[in-house]
Order: structure tokens, then sequence, then C-alpha cells
């Protein structure tokens, strides 16, 4: 995974052939203290932490607003995904506007 990705993403700046290299040496470098590049390509947050993170980045992209920039430029660099985990309680079934009720009730 760590070869294929660095691999994907060399790009002789952020990610070089040389770290490429470290990875398929790794019986020489895993026993150095060597850093090895990891751009996964995509992240998934669970609610808990991904709201937070949905709303700094609103609060970030409010804030460039009010300074007059664009607030499309602030944005993740890995593409993410936000996943919510909630159950649903139906109190009320098979009646009429059944979704209605069991709105009210969970309001």
């Amino acid at each position: 995974m760590l070869l294929e990705s660095s691999i994907r993403n060399c790009d002789g700046f952020n990610i070089t052939t040389s770290d490429v290299s470290k990875i398929l040496d790794w019986s020489v470098t895993s026993e150095q203290d060597i850093e090895i590049p990891f751009k996964p390509a995509r992240v998934v947050l669970q609610d808990f932490t991904g709201v937070p993170a949905v709303v700094d980045l609103a609060a970030m992209r409010d804030a460039m607003a009010r300074l007059g920039k664009e607030p499309n430029d602030i944005n993740p660099q890995i593409p993410v995904d936000l996943v919510i985990d909630h159950s649903i309680q139906a109190d009320v079934a098979r009646e009429l506007n059944a979704h209605l009720k069991n709105e009210e009730i969970e309001f």
C-alpha cells in the first residue's frame, strides 16, 4: 500500500524517487530512522470526528469571505468522505403520515 501510494504520487517534489527507493529497499531501511511519505487516496471521517472538521472548514471559508478572499481556496488536499452513522427509530409504522408522527416524536 505504501509503495503503490508513493509511486502513484511521485512528483519529484513532495514524494521523490528516493522516497520510493526507501520503501523498495525496506529490508535495509527498516532498521533506520527514516521518514516515508504517505498520501492516502481518501480519508474517511466518522461523524464524531468529521463534523468538527467540517465546521472548521466552514469557519475558515467564512473568514476568507470576510477578508474579501476566495472561500473556495479552503479545501482539503485529499478527498474526504464523511460517514454519518445514526440509527433511525420508527415509533409509528403502517399509518398515513407515519413519517411526520415519527419526526414529531423525535423532535
